[in-house]
């Protein structure tokens, strides 16, 4: 007896059983079950006794397979180590949860093709939707992916061929912010440290300084030099730049990596330089001088993706969408106009 009844409580209790006791139909309790509209107080109130008292459970692999979704999206990224990235993922994480969904999150590696395999795996796993952070401009998806018909938000770059949602910084405005900003304070030779120009952003930032130097009228050709960069590199390129009769005052950075790398060089020099650095990272405010910045919100921007990809799954089908979202330039005392005089 003892046996058969231990049997007996580890069965599930269903729907059925929970309507069989509260007396009231399966599609009653579906409608408490699901926050549904057009049950009455007191027999909702009566399910929901019922339901505790059973232990009834939602099955939600069963729901999730009547409605053909797994209620899972996913973020694939360049390198999860990198603060950039994490807050991306932090948002679209928010996000999720606020709509009941769970995140996978993976990276690429910097591999297109890396990208492509984690892509078409994702799918394979049925994600409903996938927010990407592009390795490079070409598609990231082959024929597979296109029938599978998963909606798919890029990020931070875009990418040729299908047109798909894009969310991007303003890479143009953020850099001319930069470079007025300094010569708000006096200076004339500005030069720039890139990213390496295979990336779409480093490119666009590249071409910004360009464009904001000739159209403010600095002399000179504009001084750049593109990644990638380590702080032996950074330190010889600044020795060239600084040693010269019109030495070079300031510099701008094109992403936070490049800033520290930037900052360990110029341990080694004696020149002072002004630097504003493009991303803002973890104590720029406590460096001495504290670093000017711009900033692009990584949380708004994943937010903003997530949001759209959320969009897409509850029906919009309007036409796929670039949305530029604005910097800010932070003023710290890195920017100021500083003594060229040697120490």
């Amino acid at each position: 007896m003892t046996a058969l009844s231990d049997h007996r409580t580890a069965i599930r209790p269903t729907m059925a059983d929970v309507a069989a006791e509260a007396h009231v139909s399966v599609k009653t309790v579906s409608r408490v079950v699901n926050h549904e509209p057009g049950v009455r107080p007191d027999t909702a109130e009566r399910v929901r006794a019922v339901i505790e008292r059973l232990g009834f459970r939602r099955h939600d692999g069963a729901r999730m397979m009547r409605q053909g979704r797994t209620f899972t999206i996913a973020l694939v990224v360049e390198d999860l180590a990198n603060p950039f990235y994490s807050q991306i993922g932090a948002a679209v994480e928010r996000e999720a949860r606020i709509r009941q969904h769970q995140l996978i999150t993976a990276s690429a590696e910097g591999s297109p093709t890396r990208e492509r395999a984690v892509i078409e795996a994702l799918i394979n796993r049925r994600v409903d939707g996938i927010v990407v952070v592009p390795a490079d401009e070409s598609a990231s998806s082959d024929a597979a992916v296109e029938a599978s018909q998963t909606p798919i938000v890029y990020m931070d770059r875009p990418v040729r061929g299908t047109p798909r949602d894009t969310v991007l910084s303003d890479n143009h405005g953020g850099i001319r912010s930069a470079v007025e900003h300094l010569v708000a304070h006096g200076h004339r030779s500005i030069a720039l440290f890139g990213d390496d120009p295979a990336f779409w952003t480093a490119r666009q930032r590249r071409e910004a300084f360009v464009a904001t130097q000739q159209s403010l009228g600095l002399p000179g050709p504009p001084r750049v030099s593109m990644g990638p960069h380590s702080p032996a590199s950074v330190r010889e390129t600044l020795t060239l730049w600084t040693e010269t009769s019109d030495p070079t005052t300031a510099v701008i950075t094109g992403n936070n990596r490049i800033t520290i790398a930037l900052l360990l060089a110029l341990r080694d020099l004696r020149r002072p330089l002004s630097l504003v650095g493009y991303d803002d990272f973890e104590l720029a405010d406590l460096v001495d001088p504290p670093v000017t910045v711009v900033h692009q919100d990584p949380a708004a921007m994943g937010q903003k993706a997530a949001q759209q990809l959320f969009a897409r799954l509850l029906g919009d089908e309007s036409p796929a969408q670039t949305v530029v979202m604005p910097t800010r330039l932070v003023v710290r005392g890195s920017g100021l106009r500083r003594s060229t005089t040697t120490r």
